[in-house]
């Protein structure tokens, strides 16, 4: 399985964990069973990408905060892209992956679940966030 395709699968499980919060260690063995994946790659990056994010919330929800527009709340960004939006920073920051792949990343997977709006949004939020990284 490509790594597009274990990041994808990683966002619907976040997304989920974004809707039920509780017992996230559960929840990832459910999510893993239930979507049959049986590579162990994908399996170890969703778990990976899972526990990370979950262990880093505040600093990334923090990241996140500070580079919204002035009238914008982290309460008001939709569960999608918030996901994906956790998604990109954790491989970004905590990943070392290479910023300009993560930011394509995500707004290739905001543009399938997002809102019309979602990847521009998606986009900017992470420019924001790697500019002020890179200072």
């Amino acid at each position: 399985m490509n790594r597009s395709l274990s990041r994808e699968l990683a966002f619907k499980l976040l997304y989920e964990l974004e809707v039920q919060k509780e017992n996230v260690e559960e929840q990832i063995d459910l999510y893993i069973e239930n979507n049959e994946i049986e590579d162990d790659n994908t399996a170890n990056y969703i778990r990976e990408i899972s526990k990370g994010i979950n262990k880093n919330k505040e600093d990334i929800e923090n990241l996140i905060s500070k580079n919204l527009k002035k009238d914008w709340t982290i309460e008001r960004i939709s569960k999608v892209n918030l996901a994906i939006l956790k998604l990109a920073i954790y491989e970004i920051k905590y990943m070392q992956l290479p910023y300009k792949v993560g930011i394509n990343e995500a707004v290739e997977i905001a543009k399938k679940y997002g809102e019309d709006s979602s990847k521009n949004f998606i986009n900017g939020v992470l420019a924001s966030i790697v500019n002020e990284e890179n200072k």
